[in-house]
């Protein structure tokens, strides 16, 4: 469901808008922010006062403070301006947990366990973000490597061959380097890894908080055979949430699962998991000519099988056909409150019978609006500790 922009060069053109740990803050950014935010919620009171301590701060410290308030706005309309995202219709519901004051390594991993309690909600998934400390002048904040809260390691073999997700592969190197010791297996959930005050510690998720979901078909029984599982919570946490000029590194967030995601991509790309010739094989299908659109059978019916797991389960998941309406009707309520609606067609369409959905078959606004969820530039690696 949440899928978001990587910045290149977007980053470039407003790097100088948000706050770096030399730098001070953008006092037209937070000027902008702060507008934004009385502009859509009156009940705010006179902006002039704020305008001004805010100002102030910033003149005194380089940086200032979001009110709960602002900082609650700040995460939804991020939300709400992911132009990859198909699932904001539900931007106003995102459940906001303010930890500012946590800056340790342990008290991170604590938060993150709760945030995967809460949002995960006995399968009926709650969208949520967890927002800890922003950098500061001098002070750059903490920032969590994972990039999100659960993903399986990609296990290196002898003969060059990878157990387990290719895509984390390099993570599971770094992983192991601070002292983990994975089983070794196709579907380990990856430590945390979080940098703080210039140490990189690992720390792991606790069995409890880690809700996943066996895949199995609702016709084919050999499904259940093949192994195959899924998380529940999909919690992006290596992505800054811009607000006015301040930059918040470690701020987890989730919406639920669109099917495709895992039935399109994680388990069926090639440079993944890479299910569709197994299945396919199952299936009795020809995969010696691709005329034989063996893989697009293979594709349905592993989508077929994520959604009727998920839904055996009791787990929140929603399908692209059901999604695709959500999302123009999300499109139709921007245009009616005059705002923009940022989005990229090539994330926007589904990655499964695109053309068979209201979003395949028109033009968006594809522009950069703030505040925002971004990729910063990669920094230096800090120091390791195997605490």
């Amino acid at each position: 469901m949440w899928r978001f922009f990587n910045v290149g060069t977007w980053w470039k053109r407003v790097a100088k808008a948000v706050q770096n740990e030399d730098e001070g803050v953008d006092k037209a950014a937070a000027e902008e922010f702060i507008r934004l935010y009385h502009a859509e919620n009156p009940a705010a009171g006179s902006i002039r006062p704020r305008l001004r301590d805010a100002l102030a701060e910033i003149d005194r410290t380089g940086s200032y403070t979001h009110t709960p308030g602002e900082l609650a706005f700040g995460a939804r309309v991020a939300w709400r301006n992911s132009s990859r995202c198909i699932g904001r219709l539900y931007w106003k519901s995102l459940r906001i947990r303010d930890r500012r004051h946590v800056d340790t390594a342990d008290g991170i991993t604590d938060e993150c366990v709760e945030h995967l309690r809460v949002a995960g909600n006995k399968g009926r998934i709650r969208p949520t973000i967890t927002v800890f400390a922003p950098d500061r002048p001098g002070r750059r904040a903490a920032r969590i490597r994972n990039e999100q809260l659960i993903r399986y390691a990609g296990h290196r073999q002898p003969d060059g061959s990878i157990v387990g997700d290719p895509l984390y592969a390099d993570f599971t190197d770094q992983a192991r380097a601070l002292g983990w010791e994975p089983p070794g297996g196709r579907f380990d959930v990856l430590p945390l890894l979080i940098d703080v005050k210039g140490v990189t510690e690992l720390r792991t998720l606790p069995a409890e908080v880690i809700m996943e979901v066996p895949i199995t078909h609702p016709h084919y029984p050999w499904f259940a055979q093949l192994g195959l599982r899924w998380h529940a919570v999909p919690a992006i946490s290596n992505m800054c949430l811009e607000i006015g000029g301040l930059c918040y590194p470690a701020a987890p967030f989730n919406g639920w699962y669109m099917g495709t995601e895992i039935g399109a991509r994680n388990l069926a790309d090639t440079d993944r998991y890479d299910q569709l010739p197994l299945i396919a094989r199952h299936l009795g299908m020809d995969t010696s000519n691709e005329r034989t659109l063996w893989r697009d059978h293979a594709l349905v019916e592993l989508n077929v099988a994520v959604l009727h797991s998920f839904a055996e389960a009791g787990v929140t998941m929603t399908d692209h056909h059901t999604e695709a309406r959500r999302f123009m009707t999300h499109l139709e309520k921007e245009e009616r409150s005059g705002r923009v609606c940022p989005a990229d067609w090539s994330w926007i369409v589904p990655p499964l019978s695109g053309a068979l959905t209201p979003v395949f078959h028109r033009y968006y606004d594809d522009v950069r609006l703030r505040p925002a969820f971004a990729h910063h530039p990669a920094v230096a690696a800090p120091t390791t500790d195997r605490t």
